[in-house]
């Protein structure tokens, strides 16, 4: 998987001490208990869900709102939202910078995820990702024409495909530049002609007196490290989901111009909220 490492080194990982281990024992085991909880009552529910609404998942996708509304509080990060998700058949693009994002862009809207086909392998991450209507694709071009046509197929179905377009994650203070060819399936099968696409800015603040990348996972991070990180803070800081008016894509000649738009609109975004602070 290609990652983002940056000009500067990576923050070191402060030592946990007692009191850090008693806040994030028990907000870690009930993390757990909620999200995989969840999970197997998803599960269940898709058991009823499948057979009368095939495609449509009309109660899992709330029941996946609920559970990452759930998990905010239990990191102890503040959440806020600001404009509206789109109602219009298309897809969401945003920037990317932890495995925060997940949670915080599904707990205020019903989408599902487009992944790179080597997360459905992660412990855990890739379970929850499958189960939940992830899309993964494969980046061998091979593989193109088949996987624009699932991308119509559940874009016409009235699911928002998510993408984070930048291709990495990085240490949320950026907006790197937006990948063009993730657009491509946005141009053909006549979807430009039907669907939209709306930017959204995800913008972290960190906890007082911590570095400004405190929220950021990058590089070669580990997963396990940078969550106990942030379970074990004594204080926190918040993340805001900034939802941008949606465009038509047939506003756009191609899919770079459309690539660009919404890298502008994304990058606006954030800086603007970072000179407001």
């Amino acid at each position: 998987m290609v990652t983002w490492n940056g000009d500067e080194p990576q923050p070191e990982a402060k030592p946990i001490g007692p009191r850090g281990w008693l806040r994030a024992a028990p907000r870690g085991a009930i993390l757990g208990v909620v999200v995989f909880g969840g999970l197997g009552f998803y599960l269940a529910m898709r058991l009823l869900e499948r057979p009368l609404h095939g495609v449509q998942r009309p109660w899992t996708a709330r029941l996946t709102q609920v559970v990452c509304r759930a998990a905010m509080p239990i990191l102890g990060i503040g959440y806020k939202v600001s404009g509206k998700p789109m109602e219009h058949i298309g897809a969401v693009v945003a920037n990317h910078s932890s495995w925060i994002d997940i949670f915080a862009l599904n707990a205020c809207q019903r989408v599902y995820f487009v992944s790179k086909s080597e997360v459905a392998g992660w412990p855990g991450i890739g379970w929850l990702a499958r189960a939940t209507g992830t899309l993964f694709i494969d980046r061998d071009p091979k593989q193109a024409r088949i996987q624009q046509a699932m991308m119509g197929e559940r874009i016409r179905a009235g699911h928002h495909l998510l993408f984070f377009p930048e291709g990495t994650s990085t240490d949320s203070r950026r907006v790197l530049p937006f990948k063009t060819p993730l657009f491509q399936p946005f141009f053909t099968h006549g979807l430009d002609k039907v669907m939209q696409i709306q930017p959204v800015s995800v913008i972290y603040m960190a906890p007082k007196g911590e570095d400004p990348r405190f929220y950021g996972w990058w590089a070669d991070m580990s997963f396990g490290v940078n969550l106990v990180q942030i379970l074990a803070a004594p204080r926190h800081g918040a993340v805001e989901i900034r939802f941008h008016d949606p465009v038509d894509v047939s506003a756009f000649p191609s899919r770079k111009e459309l690539a660009r738009y919404c890298e502008d609109v994304v990058r606006g975004g954030l800086e603007l909220a970072t000179r407001a602070r």
